[in-house]
């Protein structure tokens, strides 16, 4: 049985989709993202899936696609409100991002895309999500699009002795709105690192086209690394990946800023973490960082089970099991098991649960009890 056709959920529920990814990825930075679908993602995502719908706006639309329009396959009605709408609240960017309905109508994004900056002026990406990936890609997508066509080519000169970086991959669908984006930002900055751009929470538009001046790209989440390489060819910017978990990692991790700045050699801070009677179910970068702290600091063997699609080099670093058929013989002989509270059920009774939100998995259930690991430990009892 190939790996597409057992890609269901009996038990658990699913990761955020590729389009609530888009959508997360440029809420704050002034540009219109509009979701083409008949009626559904647009009420799921502001719902589901973004914690700061309620108390910042933002231009996120649906194109409401008629039954007709997806039978003849007719996005002239779309386009025209797009252009409309666009003319009226001036957006900084648009973005274009898909669902079911025009992956299987087969929509060209690309091209629609050129039509509306034609007609515009305004930046304008086609970014073809369709439902079948988790957020992970959407914000990816969204940020390669950033990094392509927002950032430009820095005019200023690199202050000497100050070490300059971007967070890359920072969204409320990893990092909830608890306060652990703050936190990273003040440790880092309490090490003498400053931040020239945040991608893309509690950032504006104007710092990410300032990002090609950074030393260093600071990756940490899974969507931040294809940015982090386009950045890297087009500025030689090298990447670092990993999170402050930890006093002894948060050391090595500004060292490992510092020393890239200096050498521009990339580096993974967290280790490989595929063997281990503790196991941690979660996107992959967040999840290593946890498992290296708790290497570092308890020297416990930690297995990760990588459940978001990872690629290189994430992947080369844990396990990829996306459905319950793959996750349950990771499970089956952990003594202890960390991960979303929906996970619970696929957990042996022998084993102890810890329970670690993520706002992309079980969105607002459990926000409440997300912690601030940067801040302080992951609590287990």
């Amino acid at each position: 049985m190939s790996r597409t056709s057992r890609q269901t959920a009996s038990i658990i529920s699913t990761y955020a989709s590729d389009a609530s990814g888009v959508a997360s990825a440029l809420y704050e930075l002034g540009g219109m993202t509009v979701i083409h679908d008949a009626s559904g993602c647009n009420s799921t995502y502001n719902t589901h899936d973004e914690p700061r719908w309620y108390d910042m706006d933002s231009m996120v639309y649906i194109s409401a696609v008629s039954e007709m329009e997806a039978i003849m396959g007719d996005d002239s009605r779309w386009v025209s409100d797009i252009i409309d709408t666009a003319n009226e609240v001036h957006p900084a960017f648009i973005a274009l991002a898909g669902s079911p309905i025009p992956m299987m109508i087969g929509t060209d994004f690309e091209a629609l895309a050129m039509e509306i900056e034609q007609a515009t002026g305004i930046p304008t990406f086609g970014i073809p999500t369709n439902g079948m990936h988790s957020y992970i890609w959407g914000v990816s997508q969204a940020f390669v699009c950033l990094a392509r066509r927002i950032v430009g080519v820095p005019t200023d000169k690199k202050p000497a002795g100050k070490v300059r970086i971007n967070i890359l991959g920072l969204t409320p669908l990893d990092f909830s709105i608890g306060g652990m984006d703050r936190s990273l930002v003040q440790v880092l900055e309490a090490h003498g690192i400053e931040i020239t751009s945040r991608w893309a929470m509690g950032d504006t538009l104007k710092h990410i086209r300032q990002a090609g001046s950074a030393d260093v790209d600071l990756v940490v989440s899974e969507s931040g690394m294809e940015a982090a390489r386009i950045l890297k060819d087009r500025f030689g910017i090298p990447w670092v990946v990993g999170l402050p978990f930890g006093a002894a990692q948060t050391e090595a991790l500004c060292h490992a800023l510092t020393a890239a700045a200096a050498d521009g050699k990339d580096r993974f801070v967290p280790q490989p973490a595929r063997t281990g009677s503790v196991v941690i179910i979660g996107e992959g970068i967040q999840s290593l960082s946890l498992a290296e702290q708790l290497r570092r600091e308890h020297g416990l063997e930690v297995k990760v089970v990588c459940a978001t699609e990872p690629r290189r080099p994430v992947a080369d670093r844990v396990i990829e099991a996306r459905d319950e058929e793959e996750i349950l013989p990771h499970l089956q002989n952990a003594s202890v098991v960390i991960a979303d509270p929906l996970y619970r059920p696929l957990v042996p009774q022998h084993c102890t649960f810890v329970p670690w939100p993520h706002e992309g998995f079980s969105g607002r259930i459990y926000r409440s009890d997300i912690p601030d690991l940067i801040r302080d430990e992951l609590k287990t009892s």
